[in-house]
C-alpha cells in the first residue's frame, strides 16, 4: 500500500493584469501554442485581486501604470491578501527606472520586466517563477497530508492505548493479596502489559511483559501474550510453575512469526498457605520485594529474573527461583519505562539510583504513594510530563 500523499498536478496559470488591450492580445499570441500554460487578461485592474483569486494562477504578469489603481498599490494589495501573497509577480513597466523597481521589489514583486519582452524570455521567467510556486504548493500539500496522518496516527494511538488500558485487571482492594497499579502510555505507545489471577484456592499468579518496540505492532502482540496467560491457553503447562510458563510462551511467540517482535517478561507464584513466592524472568528488570517481620522494619531484595528473553530462539529452558515472604510484604514489579529516564542534562538516570528511590520508605501506605512519587520523580528528572516509553509499576501487598 503506497502511504504517499497524492500531490495535486498544476498547470502552469498566468494571469496578465493590463489596461491595454494590445498588450493583452501580444501576450496571448506569445503564450500560444505552448500547451502546459493556460493563459488569463484581465483589462480592469479593479477587479484584478478578485479574478486572482477566481482562476489561483501560478504567476501574475501586471502592468505598473494604470488609469484605476496605480500599480505599486496593486502589488501591496496582492501582497496583503492571504489567497495571494504568495504567487510570484512579475512587473511590467515601460523603462528602466532603478528607483521604482527597488520600490516595486520591496512591496513583493518577485521580478521587472520592461515591455515586452522577448518571447522565449518571458516564457523562461514565466516557467521559472511558476515551476516554484507549484513546489510551494506542493510542498505545503504533503505538509498539510503529513498533519492529518500525524492527526490519524495520534487518534489511533490514543484508541490502542485505551484498549490496552480496558484489558488491565481491576485493583484488588479486599482479600488476602492486595493490588494497585500504574499505567501510562508514550506517545508512541509501547508494549506494556501486566495482569494478576487467582490460579486456584491457593495459588496467585502474577506477570508483567514489555514487547520490543512501539505503536499499535507491539501493543497487539503486548494483549496477545496478556490473553494467553490470563486464559491459560499455553498447552502443556502447569501454570503453578513460572518456568514452564516462560518457556512455553518462547515456543508460542517466536519473534520470526511475530513480525520481529519480541517481549521481556517478569513472571511469579504466590502460594498463600506457605507464603512462598515462585518466580522466573525473560530478559525482565528485576522484581523488588520489600519484606519483613513489619512495615517498620523491612529489607528489599532484588528478584532477579535473568533468562533470556522470549521470542529470540526457541525450546531454551528457564530457571525459576523461590522465597518465603515476611510477616509483611509488598512486591513492586515494572517496565523499563519506570527507571530509562533521560535526565535533562542528556544523561540516563542510572539504575543503582532508582533501586535507592525505591528502597527509600515508608511502605506501608496502601494508597499507591510511592508509585505515585515515581512518577513525579521521573517527571522532574526527564523535564517533561510525557514519557518516551510506556511507564508501567503494580505493586502487590500479601496480607
Amino acid at each position: 500500500m503506497n502511504s504517499e500523499p497524492v500531490l495535486t498536478e498544476h498547470k502552469v496559470t498566468v494571469l496578465l493584469i493590463d489596461d491595454q488591450p494590445m498588450i493583452g492580445e501580444a501576450v496571448r499570441r506569445m503564450l500560444a501554442g505552448e500547451p502546459d500554460i493556460v493563459f488569463h487578461y484581465c483589462r480592469d485592474a479593479t477587479q484584478a485581486l478578485e479574478e486572482a483569486r477566481r482562476i489561483e494562477p501560478t504567476v501574475i504578469l501586471q502592468d505598473l501604470v494604470m488609469p484605476e489603481i496605480d500599480g505599486l498599490t496593486l502589488v501591496k494589495t496582492f501582497r496583503a491578501d492571504a489567497r495571494t501573497r504568495e504567487i510570484p509577480m512579475i512587473v511590467l513597466s515601460t523603462k528602466e527606472e532603478p528607483t521604482v523597481k527597488a520600490e516595486a521589489f520591496a512591496l513583493g514583486a518577485n521580478d521587472y520586466i520592461v515591455k515586452l519582452p522577448d518571447r522565449l524570455e518571458l516564457l523562461a521567467r514565466i516557467r521559472y517563477h511558476s515551476k516554484g510556486y507549484i513546489n510551494l504548493l506542493q510542498r505545503n500539500e504533503a505538509y498539510d497530508a503529513l498533519l492529518e496522518s500525524q492527526r490519524r496516527l495520534a487518534n489511533e494511538m490514543k484508541q490502542a492505548a485505551h484498549y490496552v488500558r480496558s484489558l488491565l485487571p481491576e485493583k484488588l482492594k479486599k482479600g488476602n493479596v492486595r493490588t494497585d497499579w500504574r499505567f501510562v502510555p508514550s506517545a508512541e505507545l509501547g508494549g506494556d502489559s501486566f495482569g494478576y489471577h487467582w490460579l486456584d484456592d491457593e495459588h496467585f499468579a502474577v506477570f508483567l511483559l514489555d514487547v520490543s518496540g512501539h505503536g499499535v505492532g507491539s501493543a497487539l502482540l503486548s494483549v496477545s501474550a496478556m490473553n494467553a496467560l490470563r486464559s491459560q491457553a499455553l498447552p502443556q503447562t502447569d501454570f503453578r510453575a513460572p518456568a514452564q510458563v516462560l518457556a512455553a510462551l518462547n515456543n508460542a511467540f517466536q519473534m520470526d512469526q511475530q513480525n520481529g517482535l519480541f517481549f521481556t517478561i517478569w513472571y511469579g507464584v504466590y502460594h498463600q498457605p506457605t507464603r512462598r513466592l515462585d518466580y522466573a524472568g525473560g530478559g525482565h528488570p528485576p522484581g523488588l520485594l520489600v519484606t519483613g517481620p513489619s512495615a517498620q522494619t523491612t529489607s528489599m531484595e532484588v528478584l532477579q529474573s535473568g533468562g533470556p528473553m522470549i521470542g529470540a530462539v526457541p525450546d531454551l529452558e528457564y530457571q525459576s527461583s523461590s522465597i518465603e515472604l515476611g510477616a509483611f510484604a509488598k512486591l513492586y514489579l515494572y517496565s523499563d519505562g519506570a527507571y530509562e529516564i533521560e535526565r535533562t542534562d542528556k544523561t540516563m538516570w542510572p539504575f543503582d539510583e532508582f533501586l535507592g528511590f525505591m528502597r527509600a520508605g515508608p511502605h506501608q501506605a496502601v494508597d499507591g504513594s510511592k508509585m505515585d512519587s515515581l512518577i513525579a520523580h521521573d517527571r522532574t528528572l526527564q523535564g517533561r510530563d510525557e514519557f518516551a516509553d510506556d511507564f508501567s509499576i503494580v505493586e502487590l501487598q500479601f496480607l
